[in-house]
């Protein structure tokens, strides 16, 4: 199982908006992607000066999955809004 680890800066301006906007549009994303195998999205309630707004945690059965997801339409579609709002993300995948 691959296992794809986002984490999102937001900008302040229409933060917790945006915040809940992102949330809703990539919790909908399991149903329109076959490959994606789960997903968890949340978002920090520490607020602390190390945190990040928001969380990505999805699985894939390998790279192939993972590969299919990230050009797929439905999955642009939130990309494109992420890249708006957001001015910092991070990224880690790993085999589990």
């Amino acid at each position: 199982m691959l296992v794809h680890i986002v984490m999102f800066q937001f900008k302040e301006e229409n933060k917790e908006a945006n915040l809940v906007k992102v949330k809703g549009m990539l919790e909908a994303l399991p149903s329109k992607i076959d490959t994606l195998r789960s997903m968890e999205v949340g978002i920090d309630v520490s607020r602390s000066e190390r945190s990040f707004d928001l969380v990505l945690i999805s699985t894939f059965d390998d790279q192939a999955g993972l590969d299919v997801y990230a050009p797929h339409p439905a999955h642009q579609e939130v990309v494109n809004v992420i890249k708006e709002v957001t001015s910092l993300s991070k990224v880690v995948d790993y085999i589990q």
